[in-house]
C-alpha cells in the first residue's frame, strides 16, 4: 500500500471526528434535532445531520488521493460531484423535509451522471446475469445506485447500525478488491470511506450523541455502490461481492419493502417495520442489535464474499447461500410486519 494512503486514512478519520463534533455543536445551537415520535426508535431529542462531516472528510480524502496521483481526475471528479449532490439534497431534507419526489429526482440525476461519466458495472460481470446488453446494463446500474441510496437511508434507524455497516462494506470491499489485483487508488477510496464512517461511529455509537441524517446515509449508500461499479470494471472481482457484503441491509430493506408492497401500504410513508427495528424493541437495546449485525457481517457474510472473490465462477452460488438464510431470519424477526 502506498505510504501516502497510510497518511490519508488516519487523517480522514480524525477530520471526520472533528467535523462531526462541529456539526453537533451547530445542530444544538440551531435546534436541528430529531424529536422522538411514534415512528422513532430513539427516546430523547438528538442532533442530526452529522453526516455532513462524513461527506466533507471523504471529499478531502479523495482530493488527497488525487493529488498523490493514485486515482484519475475523471473518476475522482465524478465521485465528488455526484456525491456532493446526494449529500446536498440529504442535508436540505434534514433541514426542510423535502418531498420524496424531489429527493428521487436528484438521486436519479446523480446516478445517470455517474453511469454516463465512468460507466456502470462491467459488461463481463453482467453477462452472467443476462444483463450484458449496454442499455440494459446501464439501466440496471442506475436503478442499483438509486435503490442503494434509499436503502441505506431506510436502514439508518438505530444507533451505530449504518455507520458500522459502511465501515464493513467499504473496508472489506477495499481488502477484497486489493486481493483481486485492484489498483491502490480505488482501494484507498474504499478504505477512505470506511475511515470517514469510523469517525462518525465515534459519535453515533449507542447511545448516539448525533445522528448522521439523510446527508450521511444517502451519501454513504450512493458512493459505496459507485465505487463497487468502478472496481468491477478494473479487476475480475465479481459484482456479487456487493450484495453479499451488504446482505444484512439488502435482505432486511428489500423483504420489508416487498411485504409492504403486497399488503398495499403507502411505500413513501415512514414506519418502524424493518427487522432491525422489531429486534431493537424486543431487546430494548440499539447496541445489542448493532453488535448482532456486526457479528453476522464478520462471521457469515465476509467468508462467503472471500470465497466468491477467490472462485468467481461460484459467486452466484455464494450469493444465494449467503442471503437466503438472512431472508428467512428477516421474516422471522418481523421484517414488514406491522407493529402490534
Amino acid at each position: 500500500m502506498n505510504l501516502a494512503v497510510l497518511v490519508i486514512l488516519p487523517c480522514t478519520f480524525v477530520l471526520s471526528i472533528v467535523l462531526i463534533g462541529f456539526a453537533r455543536g451547530y445542530a444544538l445551537k440551531k435546534n436541528i434535532v430529531d424529536l422522538p415520535n411514534s415512528r422513532s426508535s430513539h427516546r430523547v431529542p438528538t442532533p442530526r445531520a452529522g453526516g455532513i462531516g462524513i461527506a466533507v472528510s471523504y471529499v478531502a480524502a479523495l482530493c488527497g488521493i488525487l493529488l498523490c496521483r493514485l486515482i484519475d481526475f475523471k473518476t475522482a471528479a465524478t465521485l465528488i460531484i455526484a456525491g456532493c449532490a446526494i449529500a446536498a439534497v440529504g442535508f436540505l431534507d434534514d433541514l426542510l423535509q423535502l418531498s420524496a419526489r424531489t429527493r428521487l429526482a436528484v438521486h436519479l440525476a446523480a446516478a445517470v451522471f455517474v453511469v454516463v461519466t465512468v460507466g456502470g458495472f462491467s459488461e463481463r460481470a453482467l453477462v452472467r446475469w443476462g444483463l450484458g446488453e449496454f442499455w440494459i446494463g446501464s439501466t440496471f446500474a442506475v436503478l442499483v445506485l438509486v435503490w442503494g441510496t434509499n436503502l441505506f437511508n431506510f436502514m439508518d434507524g438505530i444507533d451505530g447500525l449504518a455507520a458500522s455497516e459502511s465501515i464493513f462494506v467499504s473496508g472489506a470491499g477495499g481488502w477484497l478488491y486489493w486481493l483481486s489485483g485492484g489498483d491502490a487508488g480505488i482501494t484507498a477510496a474504499m478504505l477512505g470511506l470506511a475511515a470517514a464512517s469510523l469517525g462518525c461511529l465515534v459519535w453515533n455509537w449507542p447511545p448516539a450523541r448525533i445522528f448522521m441524517g439523510d446527508v450521511g446515509s444517502g451519501f454513504l449508500g450512493f458512493v459505496m455502490i459507485a465505487l463497487y461499479m468502478i472496481a468491477s470494471q478494473r479487476t475480475r472481482v465479481p459484482i456479487e461481492i456487493l450484495p453479499i457484503l451488504g446482505g444484512v441491509f439488502l435482505t432486511d430493506a428489500t423483504t420489508t419493502l416487498v411485504r409492504r408492497f403486497f399488503r398495499g401500504d403507502r411505500l413513501v410513508e415512514a414506519h418502524r417495520m424493518h427487522a432491525y427495528q422489531h429486534l431493537a424493541r424486543k431487546f430494548g437495546s440499539h447496541r445489542q442489535v448493532t453488535l448482532m449485525a456486526i457479528a453476522v457481517n464478520l462471521f457469515w457474510l465476509l467468508p462467503w464474499a472471500y470465497v466468491a472473490t477467490r472462485f468467481p465462477d461460484s459467486a452466484q452460488m455464494c450469493l444465494a447461500a449467503a442471503l437466503l438464510p438472512l431472508v428467512v431470519v428477516a421474516l422471522i424477526a418481523g421484517a414488514g410486519r406491522r407493529e402490534q
